[in-house]
């Protein structure tokens, strides 16, 4: 019985507030026997009711108004004292107000000082004691079957003592705090709620090992991502178990639950700390205007539309030819754009047509070129629709942006188009020269005509098909996990830090610029799946296996954000840098735009390829079919 009572997950609130009122009423009253030591003959009855009852009503309205009741009582601590406190200060207050009025016009005060101020002291006692009581016996009674492990907490902050609060006395929880652990800390031992407060700046396996712990939660949001990566580490060479508890952005109705304190995402230790822009000039270049968006509901696509709606546009047109995709995004974007106008239009962007059509109603100032075909081995078996969408498809929308005398056009490319080795990524360098080639033809000759601008950076996080949705669902269920080869590496950026930086590339343009992204450190590909497998509590060999399958069709080892033709110059930003690339003529590459074009409709794999190797000269395909070209070519030469 005394079990079912304190498994009860949350009391009605009207519960905790009749519980308070009856100690209220009697910490008054005590306070009157106290004034008096109990001498009952002493007293003015009708008084001391009169006075137990309006302190008992003012403390009860003072209850309603700092909502100390709303807590959950098992969960007791400090912001819960802080109201407790504050209701009683304001009870004192008003009743010394009330005093003082009373005084001013009776000539009389209608409760003795003596009396309300004993009664602060006595009734905060009341309403804490209860509460500490109630979360005590909880804990005796609920956890009495349970064997509990030991769990750190990485920091000290508000956030880490909340999760505390959760890990120790929420119902599903089996977990005993043992310490809290911070960088830095110097001098005598601490302690923060009777908890020690340790250095993690010392040999973290030999302090694991001290401690005693099964886990650790990570509850500081502020730690870099290096010393992240750096604990994590120490964590899985130690086989403890690392969880993080997420952003105060994202809990649930602003309470931190315990379902929410997950496994740590491999997205967090890959990703880098927050780059700082100028946004003052992208707001500048985007408010009130009316900003066309292709490829809106790919990863980088709907991202950059959701930014873009930070900088109050006048009009957004997102363009994708993924109905389903586009569905979702609206849905999601409905309850964020406020009263701005978004139109969402189903179509393909190599539909000359249809894009006239689209161009001419809604006149966009802005456009954010995001549509391509990406995926490596799938163009590589279907080159004519990578040439139709890639590069028929950027040209129509870069021609339509120089007719209808769009301000700036800014083309998401890829490393991919760098010493291209498949159809893809050559299909994107095509991509690049064309809207290089008008960008400086049109500068040349008007300064203040269309601005064309490219950006260029590696794999993001998390994207449609990417390697690390793959890897976690393989892991899922079971694996094997399948990676390429032992030594391919990858560069990574967050899909939030790459488009934050394609628009903050789009206002520092001037036309013609290819910018490149500083992506860091390369990430060996076999390494990311040892970490994720380990990350998700696995044992390699043990639990689940890791197998080779090959190079896939087109795909490099290792990829390039710069050609070894190519150098850099520095920009005001520290992670955009501007390539120095070879600038081909406008009519040259027209012409052979054209015949590139028309051998795709041709339907002719071995023509088109040999027009894309000759406009790039630096194609090498790579376990192709057709490295043919490259021996056939390089036996001529």
């Amino acid at each position: 019985m005394t079990k079912r009572l304190f498994s009860i997950r949350i009391l009605p609130r009207w519960i905790i507030i009749l519980l308070d009122l009856i100690l209220l009423y009697f910490s008054a009253l005590l306070s009157y026997l106290l004034r008096f030591n109990f001498r009952f003959e002493q007293l003015d009855k009708f008084q001391a009711n009169q006075s137990v009852l309006i302190i008992t009503a003012i403390g009860l309205v003072c209850i309603l108004i700092t909502r100390s009741y709303a807590g959950i009582v098992r969960y007791t601590g400090l912001q819960d004292a802080g109201r407790i406190l504050l209701t009683t200060v304001l009870t004192a207050a008003i009743v010394a107000v009330g005093n003082y009025v009373f005084l001013e016009t009776n000539g009389e005060v209608l409760i003795p000082s003596s009396i309300f101020i004993i009664n602060f002291f006595v009734s905060s006692i009341f309403l804490l004691s209860y509460r500490l009581g109630v979360k005590e016996l909880f804990n005796i009674f609920f956890f009495t079957d349970t064997k509990k492990q030991q769990v750190a907490i990485w920091g000290t902050n508000h956030s880490a003592q909340l999760t505390r609060n959760v890990l120790e006395n929420d119902p599903d929880s089996t977990f005993k705090v043992v310490g809290f652990i911070e960088d830095g800390l110097k001098g005598i031992a601490k302690s923060l709620n009777g908890v020690r407060i340790y250095n993690g700046s010392k040999d973290l396996q030999k302090l694991f090992d001290h401690i005693g712990i099964n886990e650790l939660v990570i509850a500081d949001g502020n730690i870099s991502i290096e010393r992240k990566n750096e604990i994590v580490d120490q964590c899985l060479m130690s086989d403890v178990k690392v969880r993080s508890v997420p952003p105060v952005s994202q809990w649930v109705k602003g309470e931190l639950s315990l379902n929410q304190i997950r496994e740590v995402n491999i997205e967090e230790l890959l990703g880098r700390d927050t780059i700082k822009l100028d946004n003052q000039n992208v707001k500048k270049a985007l408010l009130g205007k009316k900003i066309m968006i292709t490829g809106a509901a790919g990863s980088i696509g709907s991202e950059l539309a959701r930014q873009v709606l930070y900088y109050h546009p006048k009009e957004l047109i997102l363009i994708d030819q993924a109905e389903t995709a586009l569905f979702d995004l609206e849905s999601e974007l409905k309850l964020k754009k406020g009263t701005l106008k978004v139109e969402y239009l189903v179509t393909d962007i190599s539909n000359i047509d249809r894009m006239c059509a689209i161009f001419e109603t809604f006149r966009p100032q802005v456009v954010y070129h995001a549509a391509a075909y990406k995926h490596v081995p799938m163009m590589e078996r279907n080159p004519f629709e990578a040439i139709l969408c890639n590069v028929l498809g950027t040209k129509i929308c870069a021609d339509l942006s120089v007719k209808h005398e769009v301000e700036r056009f800014v083309m998401v490319s890829t490393d991919k188009a760098v010493n291209p080795t498949s159809v893809m990524g050559c299909s994107k360098r095509i991509a690049e020269i064309y809207v290089q080639s008008l960008g400086k033809y049109l500068q040349a000759k008007n300064p203040e005509s269309t601005m064309f601008i490219t950006t260029r950076f590696g794999n993001v996080l998390g994207s449609n098909g990417s390697v690390i949705p793959t890897f976690r669902k393989q892991i899922r269920t079971g694996g094997p996990v399948t990676v390429t080869h032992p030594k391919i590496t990858r560069f990574f950026m967050t899909i939030p830090e790459a488009c934050q930086l394609v628009l903050e590339a789009g206002v520092m343009g001037k036309g013609g610029e290819i910018f490149v992204f500083d992506m860091g450190k390369s990430v060996k590909i076999l390494d990311l799946a040892k970490k994720m497998i380990r990350l998700s509590g696995l044992q390699l060999g043990k639990d689940i296996e890791i197998i080779f399958t090959g190079l896939r069709n087109g795909e490099k080892l290792y990829e390039e954000v710069l050609s070894s033709h190519e150098d850099t110059l520095p920009t005001y930003h520290h992670k955009i840098l501007i390539a120095k690339t070879r600038v081909v003529e406008l009519s040259d590459i027209r012409d052979n735009l054209e015949k590139l074009i028309n051998s795709a409709f041709d339907r002719d794999e071995l023509k088109l390829v040999g027009i894309m190797k000759f406009i790039v000269p630096e194609f090498i395909s790579n376990s192709s079919k057709f490295e043919a070209l490259d021996i056939k070519r390089k036996n001529i030469s």
